[in-house]
């Protein structure tokens, strides 16, 4: 006998036509509720994520398949990327019996699922319907039963987990029925490559033929029209996310992370900047709210939601939707809370994590730019102090901007601004040249690369502050006119390469600066002196191994990318590196990110104290950071967490120093 199976077994041909009716009906739902969705969607702003086609395609295929951000987390992420797999393993199968019976066979005379091939596909189809029923059975004991803090469960929670269960668990109850009216004892051979389905007609031997027919036409008929309901329900429930996730990792940035819009301020019809209402929003800001489906992961790894501030960036994605639902013209700072938008540090956790790609924190620039631009609202009067700093002497001290290059008083610098020549320019940023902790970091780094034979050239009183943590704030008339004076000041030095210790200001010329006309060379200096080493430019004495444990900073991790290479500077100094539980991607914030190095932090617990005490616990003694507001944060942690007798913050270029040898 062949190694097939009839198709349409007890149930007939005749059903083709109806059942292939039923299918467009319940499309046409989908397709309709979807469209009922895109008006909504259109009431923000245009915005273009369809360039690039291909390259939009391919990583959506790749994340989607691959479902490389939902197995990154470990709290749920395997098991719901194996009933995924399971479940697209099952769709697929379906989507080939379909195409064998309602056209190979009729159109072509042709049967692909026989011999050996249908073997392997119905051994495969089986043990995947145990692994979706497995995992969402999981998933269901951890949602209902031991239910993660934060996360919220809904009325239509339960009807889903009921519609999958009973889906997948009918599909193995057709399948008992029909081997055990034709194979347990028929054909027996071909029964073993059905396994559960095997077991499932074990349990059904005794029932009569006629009964098993009867049972296996009913549960056909159930399993169809489960399935029908899944197609149609996709608009209207949480179920959407299955298509709009993906749709979502089609239009997620191309650009690098961390980019901003850069408004033209020249615009003499533009009435609105930044977001005072749901319509002032992107369409994708819109969208993000739909594809979200309270995973709660956002909220989990946001410093701010978890030293108890009235932040929450699912809340926030949450909130918009509701008014983009409901009200498009209420205003959203009322909705979500002046205090929630401030508490926002930008260190991009959220979105980093997000298994739907959703832009946080770009939403909270557009609501702090309306506060800011249009309101003049900041979060504290120390804030509008250091703005107004920023905007008269170049730097948020409020100190004079002709000592700006006092730190280097005693080094053989260029300095550009006269117009000297040298090999590299060191943006020394705000911290470096005016908090004395921070300067003698900057001299450490200036002796790192005369120890290289690097001559460095600074500009003294020319440079300003980059304008980071203005943006940040939403204030972009401060940060464009900042930007503007540097890029003039910096185009003037004929400089082809920019060195900077502060991963804000390199984010920040490498990055912003572009959209602003600037396109020189930008590196950070842990780069920069792994570089200096691996050129052999830079000879290091390790000299006997001591502990500590690194901090990425996000700018430079999150945003950047740049993990490996200050580890690589470490341990060629000799240093052992004790990670924290949160390292690496899954760093915690400092606290200044985001301009609120500015702001006293008032609401909720300490964010530097948190991470200093995360530092503690791996016992190294030593933290070392590699910017300064991490540095800042740190040493005030330390003081005000109580851990002044355990650890010590030290920066990346001071225990460099130290180990530069022959």
């Amino acid at each position: 006998m062949q190694m097939t199976r009839e198709i349409y077994w007890n149930v007939g041909h005749a059903v083709v036509l109806p059942m292939y009716l039923l299918v467009l009906a319940a499309f046409t739902i989908m397709v309709w509720g979807f469209w009922a969705r895109l008006a909504v969607w259109r009431q923000g702003k245009p915005l273009d994520r369809f360039d690039r086609k291909g390259l939009r395609f391919k990583r959506m295929l790749a994340e989607v398949f691959g479902q490389s951000r939902v197995v990154r987390v470990t709290d749920g992420g395997l098991p719901h990327a194996l009933f995924f797999w399971g479940f697209m393993t099952l769709f697929a199968g379906t989507l080939l019996v379909m195409l064998q019976a309602d056209f190979m066979a009729p159109v072509m005379d042709m049967n692909i699922l026989s011999g050996s091939f249908y073997l392997g596909f119905s051994l495969v189809l089986d043990l995947a319907g145990l692994v979706a029923i497995l995992m969402l059975g999981g998933l269901f004991i951890r949602r209902f039963f031991f239910r993660p803090q934060g996360l919220e469960i809904e009325t239509g929670d339960y009807w889903i987990h009921a519609l999958l269960f009973i889906t997948l668990i009918s599909g193995f109850l057709i399948e008992g029925a029909r081997i055990a009216a034709t194979e347990l004892t028929q054909f027996p051979e071909l029964a073993r490559f059905s396994p559960v389905g095997l077991f499932v007609a074990g349990i059904m031997a005794e029932i009569s033929p006629d009964s098993l027919a009867f049972l296996h036409k009913s549960l056909w008929w159930l399993h169809f029209a489960l399935v029908l309901g899944f197609i149609a329900a996709l608009p209207y429930s949480k179920l959407k996310h299955i298509l709009l996730i993906s749709a979502n990792a089609f239009f997620a940035p191309l650009e690098e992370k961390g980019a901003l819009a850069t408004i033209d301020l020249e615009d003499e019809e533009a009435e609105q900047f930044g977001a005072a209402r749901v319509t002032d929003l992107s369409w994708k800001d819109i969208f993000d709210t739909d594809a979200c489906i309270g995973c709660k992961r956002c909220q989990d790894v946001c410093p701010a939601y978890n030293t108890d501030k009235p932040l929450s960036p699912m809340q926030l994605v949450k909130q918009i939707g509701e008014v983009a639902a409901t009200d498009s013209e209420a205003e959203l700072v009322g909705m979500i809370g002046a205090d929630a938008i401030w508490a926002c540090t930008t260190c991009g956790a959220c979105q980093d994590i997000c298994p739907a790609n959703n832009e946080h924190v770009n939403k909270v620039i557009e609501l702090r730019r309306n506060l800011t631009l249009m309101e003049g609202s900041f979060p504290g009067d120390e804030v509008r102090t250091a703005v107004g700093n920023m905007e008269v002497n170049g730097n948020p001290f409020g100190m004079a901007f002709a000592s700006r290059g006092d730190w280097a008083e005693g080094f053989e610098l260029a300095r550009l601004d006269d117009g000297d020549e040298a090999d590299i320019l060191y943006f020394a940023g705000c911290y470096a040249s005016f908090d004395k902790r921070n300067q003698d970091v900057a001299r450490n780094f200036i002796q790192i690369c005369n120890a290289a034979g690097i001559k460095v050239g600074i500009l003294g009183k020319a440079e300003k502050c980059c304008g980071e943590p203005a943006r940040k704030l939403g204030n972009e008339y401060l940060y464009q006119m900042l930007a503007m004076e540097n890029i003039e000041t910096l185009k003037a030095t004929g400089v082809t390469k920019i060195v900077t210790t502060c991963p804000h200001c390199f984010n920040t010329l490498s990055r912003d600066y572009r959209d602003l006309g600037l396109d020189i060379e930008t590196e950070h200096y842990s780069t920069y002196i792994n570089s200096l080493l691996q050129d052999s430019r830079l000879k290091l004495n390790p000299g006997e191994t001591q502990h500590c444990t690194y901090h990425d900073s996000c700018y430079l991790g999150r945003y950047k990318d740049i993990l490996s290479e200050p580890r690589a500077v470490l341990n060629a100094a000799g240093w052992k590196i004790v990670e924290m539980d949160k390292s690496a991607y899954d760093s915690f914030c400092c606290s200044a990110g985001g301009g609120r190095i500015l702001a006293e932090e008032k609401l909720g617990s300490k964010i530097n104290e948190a991470r200093v005490e995360q530092a503690a616990e791996t016992g190294a003694g030593i933290l070392v950071s590699n910017c300064p507001f991490c540095l800042t944060m740190f040493e005030d942690g330390i003081k005000t967490g109580g851990c002044e007798d355990t650890l010590r913050v030290r920066d990346l270029a001071e225990v460099i120093v130290e180990r530069i040898g022959g």
